[in-house]
């Protein structure tokens, strides 16, 4: 299987940028579906963006559309979550999904490796 791992979480005031690392191991399958969802607390886990790592085709959710770039390297084995004018709102656990299956599923059952979260927090 895959072995999913962020990093890049962190504190920040409002209105700052904040990038976010994803890195996967044990890639055997060439091009996959990546994403980052977020979960505030009392609230269910939302989907943030995904990524294709063969094309680099990005899909991004309404939770912060117009804020946030995911790209991936070179390698396809790290992708990144640069997030953007941010608001005490965004303060989260991050969480990065991969899933080798076909296309990007959008929602997080259908995301198969998650790695531990990393925590976000905004203040106004």
């Amino acid at each position: 299987g895959l072995q999913v791992a962020e990093s890049g979480g962190g504190s920040a005031e409002a209105g700052e940028s904040l990038r976010l690392s994803c890195s996967v191991v044990g890639n055997r399958y060439g091009g996959i579906c990546m994403a980052w969802f977020r979960q505030a607390p009392g609230k269910e886990r939302e989907g943030v963006a995904t990524i294709y790592t063969g094309t680099g085709s990005p899909y991004y959710y309404d939770s912060m559309k117009g804020r946030v770039t995911i790209f991936r390297d070179n390698t396809m084995s790290t992708v990144y979550l640069e997030m953007m004018q941010l608001k005490s709102d965004d303060t989260a656990i991050y969480y990065c999904a991969a899933d080798p299956r076909g296309n990007c599923p959008t929602l997080p059952e259908n995301f198969r490796y998650w790695g531990q979260g990393t925590q976000v927090t905004v203040s106004s």
